[in-house]
């Protein structure tokens, strides 16, 4: 009986954990480059072309703060985050909650599709 409990607990909290977030969803990457529109007054996607904000050339699978010749916030260097399309999402749904006292002014892209398809198109920019 305890063990039919536990099964009855564990199925449906496995189920929810594999169920994949919107931003693990294929984006798409041709929406998310318009949605990159929002961003481009301070970003490239050009390698080696810094702008307010670094290049986000390549940005998927890189250490944050260590773009070459940018001046990155120390809460920024010393964040600990590598970007994948979990942590974007999280980033870029509250930039100033998950790195607090990172210089990004922007407030964060509010609809879960818009994140899910800016990250499809940065994940094209290697």
């Amino acid at each position: 009986m305890m063990v039919r409990a536990w099964l009855m607990a564990a199925v449906p909290a496995a189920l929810l954990t594999s169920v994949p977030t919107l931003a693990q969803a294929a984006g798409d990457a041709a929406a998310g480059e318009k949605v990159f529109n929002q961003c481009k007054a301070c970003h490239t996607v050009q390698a080696g072309q810094n702008r307010v904000g670094p290049s986000l050339h390549g940005v998927v699978g890189r250490k944050a703060g260590s773009v070459e010749g940018f001046n990155y916030s120390p809460a920024m260097k010393n964040s600990g985050i590598t970007w994948t399309a979990e942590t974007l999402d999280k980033y870029l749904a509250e930039p100033k909650t998950v790195v607090v006292g990172n210089k990004m002014a922007f407030a964060g892209l509010k609809k879960p599709e818009d994140r899910a398809n800016v990250i499809a198109y940065l994940e094209q920019q290697k």
